[in-house]
């Protein structure tokens, strides 16, 4: 059978009743009813099996939601942090949704009392009598805008290794430390485990960043390694390409974006699966009709597109 996967940052999903992040942001009635709505509308258009939810701060609510929706389990692996004196939300958490049951949680280990920025969900989940574990994590996220290197489909494994050392070198950016050491210890799970991956994430760095070398290739770990070994494969490198087509003399296959700074698109959000299911993936969509509209998003929305991936097991 065909499962369907996605990711989706909800963007502050955080009830009026509360605050998020300070004591100003908060949602009116009309906004959050309207905000629910168009989520409702989006998960239905997703028709997926499996959802991996960032930017909840309103668990409950979001449990309702998705409940109306089809879906029969819903998880999370941590509960935001509440000042409780002004109601403000000072953290975040992921969350997870899906139609199949899921048969055990787990925390990641972690070492040296490393703690992640946002505790990310491990699930297992049994389809056709195969396993798998499903994960959603959202990544540290560079809100400081510190200093941090941009690289290219033409940047070599080596330059990445370089700039990675100058940067902590010279402390260029503690967020770029702490979502590295996040995706480490992501690589090592998924590594040491016999059962197949899934991973639903907005990673919070881009395509061709030293996060995925450090999250998918395990020459990153190993220097004696002369080749890459990937243990995770980006879902939209293995489904096969539409060609974008803007002009008549003009053929590209081009990645749709699922965020946008400045004016600029960037691709944040991604489904990543182990070496198991590289050749399972039979499509990859990006949802983004309301960031055509308003490329910066909004709150009744999302400033996130979504990505979805159908996957034979």
């Amino acid at each position: 059978m065909k499962i369907k996967v996605a990711t989706f940052n909800l963007f502050q999903f955080c009830e009026p009743n509360f605050s998020f992040y300070s004591k100003k942001e908060k949602f009116t009635i009309q906004d959050w009813e309207e905000k629910k709505l168009w989520i409702k509308n989006q998960i239905l258009d997703l028709d997926a099996h499996i959802i991996g939810f960032q930017e909840v701060f309103s668990q409950k609510e979001l449990e309702i939601l998705v409940k109306e929706c089809g879906f029969k389990k819903f998880i999370v692996a941590d509960i935001p942090l509440l000042d409780e004196q002004t109601k403000t939300y000072k953290t975040t958490t992921v969350a997870m949704a899906s139609k199949f049951p899921i048969t055990n949680i787990e925390k990641l280990k972690t070492k040296n009392n490393f703690s992640f920025a946002r505790e990310p969900i491990k699930a297992k989940i049994i389809i056709n009598n195969k396993k798998l574990n499903i994960y959603v994590a959202h990544l540290k996220s560079n809100r400081l805008n510190e200093f941090e290197y941009k690289f290219t489909k033409n940047s070599n494994f080596e330059e990445k290794i370089e700039k990675l050392r100058i940067s902590q070198k010279n402390s260029y950016s503690k967020s770029l430390n702490q979502r590295i050491n996040e995706v480490k210890h992501l690589h090592f799970d998924i590594k040491n485990s016999d059962i197949p991956a899934i991973l639903l994430c907005d990673l919070n760095d881009k395509e061709f960043s030293i996060t995925i070398e450090a999250l998918c290739n395990h020459r990153f770990y190993n220097k004696d390694l002369k080749k890459d070994e990937f243990i995770l494969f980006d879902t939209y490198n293995l489904a096969p390409k539409k060609i974008y087509n803007p002009h008549p003399e003009l053929k590209e296959i081009k990645r749709t974006p699922t965020s946008y700074f400045v004016g600029y698109g960037n691709t944040l959000d991604f489904i990543f699966v182990s070496k198991e299911l590289k050749n399972s993936v039979t499509s990859y969509k990006v949802f983004d009709k309301h960031l055509e509209k308003n490329r910066n998003g909004s709150l009744k929305t999302s400033d996130h597109a979504q990505v979805l991936c159908e996957i034979e097991i």
